[in-house]
């Protein structure tokens, strides 16, 4: 058998990118997209839908996460191509406008991630240098407008994430995390004189007067956005060895770990700090470790590391967004300037001016981080809805090499719970569907204006031919 042959059997489709991964890498990476601000900076405002019992809707929201990891990896080791939700939906469907909303929403999750990052990146520099504090809402505004500004900067500049680079990361962000554990059993085995109540783990309480389900409901519509992330590993797939082989052991590898790590964070924090304390802390992490070790000096390096951590998040999601618009922009589904090219740097400044106003205008007019990370979940669960229908339609669609297929109940469940937590019935705030609802006008604004233009032009709007072009 030829080494074609041999590629097509394994999935591992001819590609221009160089696969570099492997399962070590990928693993790395796709735990390093999960971690980050969600469980930073949110851990305290899901505790104040559900009481103690905060674990709850961190493990719905990895149940929910990892149903839906099914369909993108029947369809990522089936179409192993960089992509994502965008290709996969135009295979499906094949509607141009369709494709678009879909990548247009994908686009904004990371604009409103980086916005919540820049925001918890403001509350922990206060924290970390003693500047200011949480209440102090025109000194987290201005820093998280630096901050994102910084950014941008830097995703001007062309400084990509090298594999190298993404291990260090994910170690640092990672390493964040465990410490809170170990200040956890460190409180536990009676070191640090600090008092351990466990019995709030199992506490519900709900402050709104929601009923246990709909509070659960409420905390996990939130609690979602700590684990999305784990769906940008697929545009990884042009660069993995082996894709269809080793891309489902190690995905779900991923988010077995990462779910392990958020439950026992929970659990810690809620064991630690009363309920009431970790709400109103807008870095309730930092308090976890300042409770649970005052006499270690964990604490004063810990906003350090949460810094780095929602910085993290930021420069990625950011750096995404931009090359999202700057695709879009070639291939005709936004106006062409959005597409210029810096000649000296070459790196897509228009796209990224653009998404970084977006950024400054969020951080500016949505002041909570809680409602900036709520946009994002609403906004990927809607993709994900989407994307669960459309591996139940690309059964109909055979090709030749092996690949992964899901149970058919778990895109049916996963598309409905998708789509349930989309509603407003989870209790977000109408703050939430205003700021997604005027994102979605931005973006069919700026498709019509293409579509007319082009029309003009050239007759014709230009359609998208093959949708992992479009980033």
């Amino acid at each position: 058998m030829s080494d074609a042959e041999l590629k097509s059997a394994a999935g591992e489709q001819e590609t221009e990118l160089k696969r570099v991964m492997g399962p070590k890498l990928l693993l790395l990476f796709i735990v390093g997209d999960i971690l980050g601000t969600g469980i930073y900076a949110l851990t305290g405002k899901v505790a104040n839908e559900v009481g103690g019992a905060v674990w709850v809707p961190f493990l719905v929201a990895f149940t929910i996460a990892i149903i839906t990891a099914f369909s993108y990896l029947e369809m990522v080791t089936k179409y192993p191509q960089a992509g994502g939700a965008a290709s996969f939906v135009h295979r499906a469907f094949a509607i141009h406008f369709l494709t678009f909303l879909v990548t247009f929403l994908v686009m904004s999750s990371g604009i409103t991630s980086a916005s919540t990052a820049s925001r918890a990146f403001a509350e922990n520099l206060g924290k970390g240098f003693g500047w200011w504090d949480e209440t102090n809402s025109g000194a987290l505004l201005i820093g998280g407008i630096v901050f994102i500004l910084l950014v941008m900067a830097i995703n001007f500049r062309g400084v990509a994430e090298s594999v190298k680079a993404n291990v260090v990361l994910t170690l640092i962000e990672l390493s964040g995390l465990l410490l809170v554990i170990f200040v956890g059993l460190y409180a536990v085995a009676g070191f640090s004189g600090a008092e351990v109540d466990f019995s709030r783990i199992v506490i519900f309480e709900s402050p709104s007067g929601k009923n246990a389900f709909m509070a659960v409901t409420a905390a996990t519509a939130l609690a979602f956005f700590a684990m999305v992330g784990f769906e940008d590993s697929v545009n990884m797939a042009e660069e993995t060895k082996e894709p269809s082989r080793i891309f489902p052991k190690i995905m779900l590898s991923g988010l077995m770990l990462t779910g392990l790590i958020y439950v026992l964070v929970s659990i810690t924090a809620v064991a630690l700090v009363p309920v009431g304390e970790l709400a109103k802390d807008g870095t309730p992490l930092l308090t976890v470790v300042q409770t649970g070790a005052p006499d270690l000096p964990i604490g004063d390096i810990y906003p350090f590391i949460a810094m780095f951590a929602v910085a993290n998040s930021a420069l990625i999601n950011m750096m995404m967004a931009s090359r999202l618009l700057y695709g879009m922009s070639r291939q005709g589904v936004l106006p062409k300037p959005l597409g210029l090219v810096h000649k000296g740097r070459q790196t897509p400044w228009a796209a990224i001016v653009f998404t970084t106003a977006l950024a400054v205008g969020l951080i500016w007019l949505v002041p909570s981080v809680q409602n900036l990370g709520d946009v994002t979940a609403l906004l990927l669960l809607a993709v994900f809805a989407v994307v669960n229908v459309a591996c139940l339609v690309l059964r109909k669609d055979p090709v030749q090499h092996e690949h992964f297929t899901a149970p058919t109940w778990i895109p049916v469940v996963g598309a409905f719970a998708c789509a349930y937590m989309v509603g407003p019935w989870t209790g977000r705030s109408t703050e939430v569907y205003v700021v997604a609802g005027w994102l979605l006008v931005i973006g069919v604004g700026l498709w019509a204006l293409t579509w007319f233009l082009n029309r003009a032009l050239y007759a014709k709007p230009t359609r998208i031919k093959d949708p992992s072009d479009m980033g």
